[in-house]
């Protein structure tokens, strides 16, 4: 029997702007910001970085987290902030990722770094990617896309793709959240449809193909989302009340894309997603990088719980308190910091953007607002500037 308790939506109370008398746990304070209620302070959250997933003993070369300069700020996010930690949820006993049955996947090491290579027949065509991990940075690099052009995409929506036919396997996420106790949440995390098809190709072959092909486009979106939407109807039914993030409309969003292009492509898939995490009574999270002015009313369109991460002008092109004034009462906004203004900027003027953000985010009517950063560094060392400007952060939210 799984434990839902807590978990569950209840019928919203008041502004999340507002204060109670008592101080909250970390976890009291995400769930009752999720649910438009009232709680004690703003909630914050260093994203990636959480305190709970960073092992600074682990002597793996490709953990950049070992490194000293790592410690404060993992031991700093796991004593303070309000932590919310990323999950994919595992499927067992079954097909739980299409691409899997179809691909053959081989991992070499080179020059250091890892590097993994996919094969896919496509009738008389082999269809590669090739994929790279450096140890001193704590991203993947695609170096080769599976997808190179049109007649790529044609061969490919020739083979057939299996259904999710899997079973969710529960067991990590209950294990985090028992870990985590009262300081803080699992968030479950899973890509749109978009999302899948777009990141076949490189970017400048996804644009040319979703603007001059959009029949053809659509057709592999399509197979994707037939998938994920079982898939996602299976975990939300097992795991209720969590919050989600849905990654990759930004794909779709300008100047990558047209506006009507975002409703074609996120809207149409990305909405039952958000339906069925929310009847079994989740918050449905929308990711979407850079520029939201021309796409923002499509977002709130599919009647979201929340939207990350509201960047700021130049990255973004709407301010947070355009935002939160337009739709936060629709939404609990997550953002709105640069992960570049926490490796860059001197620690007094980075202090003024948190305080902003504050201002705009946290003051006045709306359902709720969490300041987080857009990213996180993701070097082996960590600059002393990045670590003064997260303890920027802490101190300034612990104040207001």
């Amino acid at each position: 029997m799984i434990n839902t308790e807590n978990y569950i939506n209840v019928k919203a109370g008041n502004s999340a702007a507002s204060c109670t008398a008592r101080a909250m746990t970390r976890r009291e304070r995400l769930m009752a910001t999720l649910r438009g209620e009232t709680v004690d302070r703003p909630a914050f959250s260093f994203y990636e970085i959480n305190g709970f997933d960073q092992d600074a003993d682990n002597s793996d070369p490709f953990n950049i987290y070992s490194d000293p300069s790592w410690r404060p700020l993992i031991e700093l996010a796991c004593e303070k902030t309000d932590r919310i930690v990323m999950r994919d949820v595992k499927c067992v006993n079954g097909i739980a990722d299409p691409m899997r049955e179809i691909a053959e996947e081989k991992t070499c090491a080179e020059n250091g770094s890892r590097i993994i290579v996919t094969a896919i027949k496509a009738g008389n065509r082999t269809l590669t990617s090739r994929t790279r991990r450096n140890p001193d940075v704590d991203t993947v690099w695609t170096d080769e896309h599976l997808l190179k052009d049109t007649e790529d995409l044609k061969a490919f929506l020739n083979i057939p793709l299996p259904q999710f036919t899997a079973t969710p396997d529960v067991s990590d996420i209950l294990e985090a959240e028992k870990k985590l106790g009262d300081s803080g949440i699992v968030m479950i995390d899973t890509p749109d449809p978009l999302c899948c098809a777009a990141a076949l190709f490189d970017m400048a072959a996804f644009t040319m193909i979703a603007m001059t092909e959009p029949e053809l486009f659509e057709r592999l979106i399509s197979r994707f989302a037939e998938f994920l939407h079982a898939k996602t109807e299976a975990i939300a039914r097992t795991l209720p009340g969590r919050l989600w993030r849905i990654y990759g409309p930004e794909y779709a969003s300008p100047p990558y894309l047209p506006p009507y292009l975002f409703k074609q492509y996120v809207c149409a898939y990305d909405t039952p997603m958000v339906q069925t995490i929310q009847k079994n009574g989740g918050y449905a999270r929308i990711h979407s990088h850079g520029n939201l002015h021309d796409i923002l009313d499509d977002i709130v369109s599919m009647n979201p719980a929340g939207l990350d991460p509201v960047e700021p002008p130049p990255q973004g092109d709407v301010e947070l308190k355009y935002v939160r004034e337009k739709h936060g009462k629709d939404m609990v906004l997550f953002g709105n910091l640069e992960a570049s203004d926490i490796e860059n900027l001197p620690t007094s003027q980075f202090a003024e953007k948190v305080k902003r953000a504050l201002d705009e985010g946290a003051h006045g009517s709306g359902r709720g607002f969490v300041l987080m950063p857009s990213a996180c560094p993701y070097g082996r060392k960590l600059s002393s500037v990045a670590l003064k400007n997260y303890e920027a952060i802490v101190e300034i939210v612990e104040k207001w």
